[in-house]
């Protein structure tokens, strides 16, 4: 029996997501999440949210798609933010940190842009690596664990009150 080494990263590029990635980024983002993924209440949040494409990445390797982390605006109570979702990375690459990489380049983004913090509804052992906390005082419109309810902010702000467009 012969042992493979595992393979190096992938080379990738990083680009803003664009509409000529829409087709690759649905099929992504079904194969990761399924038909389920229209039930959730982040897809709620979506639904009335402005997506933000110059805040939101796709990871390509070769000219594929293999992940993406996608940005909306929305307000919280009154304060203006920036909700995270869908993140997702093919299964090929999920040893590599391609997810993390995607976050903390969303993040920047978002930073740079002047936005005060970024919201999401995830597990906080993921996400707390990469400057997430939980969120106790944010209400999303339906049923949620409050413990994935989680933001980062980009400076000394709690956000509070419901989630909302801008």
């Amino acid at each position: 029996m012969s042992l493979q080494p595992d393979r190096p990263p992938p080379e990738l590029i990083f680009v803003n997501e664009s509409p000529a990635h829409a087709a690759q980024v649905e099929a992504l983002l079904n194969r990761a999440f399924g038909p389920g993924r229209f039930a959730k209440v982040s897809e709620r949040v979506r639904e009335f949210a402005d997506f933000a494409p110059e805040l939101s990445f796709c990871a390509l390797e070769a000219g594929k798609v293999v992940g993406v982390v996608r940005m909306w605006r929305i307000s919280v109570g009154d304060q203006p933010v920036v909700f995270l979702g869908p993140l997702a990375v093919e299964e090929t690459e999920r040893r590599h940190g391609l997810g993390a990489q995607l976050v903390e380049r969303a993040c920047a983004a978002t930073e740079a842009a002047g936005e005060p913090a970024v919201l999401l509804v995830g597990d906080l052992p993921y996400f707390q690596r990469v400057g997430f906390a939980i969120a106790p005082d944010v209400t999303l419109p339906g049923p949620v664990d409050a413990r994935r309810v989680l933001a980062r902010s980009f400076g000394d702000l709690a956000l509070s009150g419901p989630v909302r467009a801008r």
